[in-house]
């Protein structure tokens, strides 16, 4: 019973920023089919962030290339987050800044789909992978929280959580993640 109001209070909070979520609902849909699009054009989806970002790309990832709900021929994704071996030599060679920039100059193409996930949406690896992916002519989005950082500039869609607590955004970041994996197995 101690932590019942801590959790009261955490449960409004939660609710308050998901109701809030609603006016995203068009572009969410957008991007879900621009993912749909890059993937029947012959493209890739690639996915960078840090920390609890770098899960939910991970996730994210999983969900495309295994299934999400749907039974279906396996998608291509790309967690950049996860070749220790490429982001501890990109580290130490180029500095972590540059840990999935290099990677998007290696893998990524004009017909692929870039996103970036950064609560804050100034994570400098994330906007330098943005940054990198924009050169290419790849299509980029950003899942960001707060006044949506640098992402807002560089992405054709940042996808700005309503809210300024890390927490938060990260809650609406799964959700939203998984709500673009079911519209891409919708088609």
């Amino acid at each position: 019973m101690k932590y019942v109001e801590y959790l009261r209070g955490e449960h409004a909070a939660h609710m308050t920023m998901f109701n809030a979520l609603e006016p995203l609902f068009p572009q969410i849909s957008d991007v879900g089919i621009a993912m749909q699009n890059c993937l029947k054009g012959g493209g890739k989806i690639l996915i960078c962030g840090n920390g609890g970002s770098a899960a939910d790309s991970q996730h994210i990832a999983a969900e495309i290339v295994g299934r999400f709900k749907k039974e279906r021929k396996g998608l291509p994704a790309i967690a950049l987050t996860t070749d220790t071996s490429i982001l501890t030599s990109v580290g130490n060679d180029y500095g972590y800044d540059y840990i999935f920039a290099r990677q998007v100059e290696a893998l990524c193409r004009p017909e692929d789909l870039v996103i970036g996930i950064t609560t804050s949406g100034n994570s400098a690896n994330v906007v330098r992978a943005i940054e990198a992916a924009n050169a290419i002519g790849a299509t980029t989005i950003g899942l960001t929280g707060g006044t949506g950082g640098k992402l807002t500039a560089l992405c054709k869609t940042n996808l700005v959580m309503p809210a300024s607590v890390t927490a938060r955004i990260q809650e609406a970041h799964i959700f939203v993640g998984h709500c673009l994996c079911e519209i891409l197995e919708s088609d």
